[in-house]
C-alpha cells in the first residue's frame, strides 16, 4: 500500500496534470485548510488515536506521556512512518500522538487491569473492591456537586486511601514496584502514607492475619492426621477380618483332611 504524504496539520490533495506521464495522486499535509480534504485529516488523526490506544506499544501504566520510555515512542513513530510519508519533525508527530491519548486515573487503571476479556471482574475480591470504589466515588461526586470547597481533582487517591487503607511504605497501589510515593504524590506523599498509630494498626492487622493463618494451618494438619488415623484403623480392621477368614478356612481344611483319612482307613 503506498504511503500517504503528510507535511503539516491540514491535508491538501494535488492531482497531477493529465498531460503529465505520472498519474499518481499525492496526499500532502500543507499549512492551509481545505474543506474538501477534511476526511484525509480525520483519517490521520484517527490513526494516531488507534496507535495511542495500543496497550502493547504504548502501555497504559504511565500516568503521563512524558514518563513513557523513548523506545515505546520511537516504536509508535516508526509504525506511523510505515503508513504515512511525513514531512514534519518527529517531535511534532510525538506531540500529536500524545494529545491523542487520554490520562488514565488510578481508579480507572484498577478497573481496566482487573477485568477479563468479557468485561467481568477477574475475582470476587476484585468485584467487591470495584463496588466499594464506585460507591465512594459517587459519594465524592455528590459532595463536590453541592460543596465547591471539595477538591475533586485528588479524589482518586483519597478514595483508594479510604477504601483500601493507607499506602504501604515505598509502594503506590496499582502502579507497580517501579513507582514510589514521592515520585507519584510529590510533596504531598505524607498524606497517603501511614502515621505512627496507623503503622501500629497495620502491624496488628498483619499479626492477626498470621494468627488466623496459623490456626487454619493447625486445623488442616489435625484434619489430615485424623484422616490418616482413620485410614490406618480401617486398614487394620480389614487385615483382622482377612486373618479371621484365613483361620476359618484353615480349620475347614483340617476337618476335611481328617474326614478323608477316616474314610481311607475305616475302623476294623
Amino acid at each position: 500500500m503506498p504511503r500517504r504524504r503528510l507535511r503539516d496539520l491540514s491535508i491538501v490533495q494535488n492531482t497531477t496534470n493529465s498531460k503529465e506521464v505520472s498519474t499518481e495522486q499525492q496526499t500532502v499535509v500543507g499549512s492551509s485548510s481545505v474543506p474538501e480534504t477534511l476526511d484525509e485529516s480525520v483519517e490521520f488523526q484517527s490513526y494516531l488515536g488507534i496507535i495511542a490506544r495500543n496497550a502493547n506499544m504504548l502501555p497504559i501504566n504511565y500516568e503521563s506521556w512524558h514518563n513513557m520510555p523513548d523506545s515505546n515512542k520511537n516504536q509508535a513513530l516508526s509504525n506511523i512512518k510505515e503508513t504515512f510519508a511525513l514531512e514534519v519533525s518527529d517531535a511534532y508527530i510525538k506531540k500529536a500522538l500524545a494529545s491523542s491519548g487520554q490520562k488514565v486515573g488510578r481508579l480507572q487503571f484498577f478497573d481496566i487491569t482487573h477485568r477479563k476479556k468479557d468485561g467481568s471482574p477477574m475475582t470476587s475480591e476484585a468485584a467487591e473492591i470495584m463496588e466499594k470504589l464506585k460507591d465512594k466515588k459517587a459519594e465524592y461526586e455528590a459532595t463536590a456537586s453541592t460543596d465547591s470547597s471539595v477538591n475533586f481533582e485528588d479524589s482518586d487517591n483519597r478514595i483508594i486511601n479510604e477504601v483500601l487503607g493507607p499506602e504501604r511504605y515505598g509502594r503506590v497501589r496499582f502502579k507497580g514496584s517501579g513507582v514510589n510515593p514521592t515520585q507519584y504524590f510529590g510533596s504531598t506523599s505524607h498524606q497517603y502514607m501511614p502515621s505512627g498509630s496507623q503503622s501500629q494498626v497495620e502491624v496488628q492487622r498483619l499479626k492477626d492475619q498470621i494468627v488466623q493463618i496459623q490456626a487454619s494451618t493447625d486445623e488442616q494438619i489435625s484434619q489430615l492426621r485424623a484422616e490418616t488415623a482413620a485410614r490406618e484403623a480401617e486398614a487394620a480392621a480389614r487385615e483382622a477380618e482377612q486373618n479371621i477368614k484365613y483361620n476359618e478356612l484353615q480349620l475347614q481344611l483340617q476337618s476335611m483332611m481328617t474326614m478323608f483319612q477316616q474314610f481311607q482307613n475305616p475302623p476294623s
